[in-house]
């Protein structure tokens, strides 16, 4: 890595620290938003993918999700967005058991559920604004709440300037902002990004992260799923650690644990 480009990631360390340091803890242990109790889901074979978990995540936490490859994590992540269904125990997200939403529930479900992945998944032939736009306009949205809306994430997740600029126009750090914009177009409680900066650059890794500690400090809850030591190690926020689809510690400042 260059010197300007290792000076740039330590200020954007830095940036983050201090935040974290001004943000303090501000969740309540009244304020349970999600629980998983006692939750297994089992694949044919008898293959257990997580297995007997308990977990509680509060109103407003930023909780990084740890652990090997196969320990469970991108399970427990189906299993919050409704891809999958235990096999046994109960997941409630405000109070209502998520398994038991009906089919034409689950749209609705998920658009309080906003999901990135490491591979941004955003559509090629559209622009910023398009990609943006087109989640709104699955969802039925007027053109006039589209022409409101989108101008304001676009400016939050800091691409104004990149408004009309096509995917291939765009970096890797551009592009998961994309994605993270388009996550946020339905205000959802709980944004998850799985594996978000897997494939940036050290410089991108900070700036995308600093992007979600600002959606968390506006009251969103992000649970992110990580391999990155360094980056888990200086959010000091919560961490829960996996192996063998059970959770082997659950910290309030935690650090990476394998």
């Amino acid at each position: 890595m260059s010197d300007l480009n290792l000076k740039q990631k330590e200020k954007n360390k830095d940036l983050i620290k201090d935040s974290i340091q001004n943000q303090g803890d501000s969740t309540k242990s009244s304020d349970i938003i999600i629980e998983f109790d006692g939750v297994s889901k089992v694949y044919s074979g008898n293959v257990g993918a997580v297995l007997d978990i308990n977990l509680k995540i509060k109103m407003g936490e930023f909780i990084s999700l740890v652990g090997p490859s196969g320990a469970g994590k991108s399970t427990l992540i189906k299993l919050l967005t409704c891809e999958e269904l235990p096999t046994s125990g109960k997941i409630t997200v405000a109070g209502r058991d998520i398994s038991k939403l009906k089919r034409r529930e689950l749209p609705f479900y998920r658009r309080k559920v906003g999901v990135i992945f490491q591979d941004f998944k955003i559509l090629p032939k559209k622009t910023v604004y398009e990609n943006i736009a087109f989640a709104l306009e699955v969802s039925d949205a007027t053109n006039d709440e589209i022409a409101d809306k989108v101008p304001k994430i676009i400016d939050l997740v800091g691409l104004t300037s990149r408004a009309y600029a096509f995917s291939e126009e765009l970096s890797g750090g551009e592009k998961q902002r994309v994605s993270i914009a388009r996550a946020l177009v339905h205000n959802p409680k709980l944004l998850i990004a799985d594996e978000p900066t897997g494939n940036l650059d050290p410089v991108s890794t900070w700036e995308i992260i600093e992007l979600l500690f600002k959606i968390n400090k506006q009251g969103t809850i992000v649970l992110l799923a990580s391999h990155d030591k360094e980056v888990v190690d200086t959010l000091q926020r919560r961490v829960v650690s996996l192996r063998d689809g059970k959770i082997i510690s659950d910290h309030e400042k935690g650090k990476y644990i394998l």
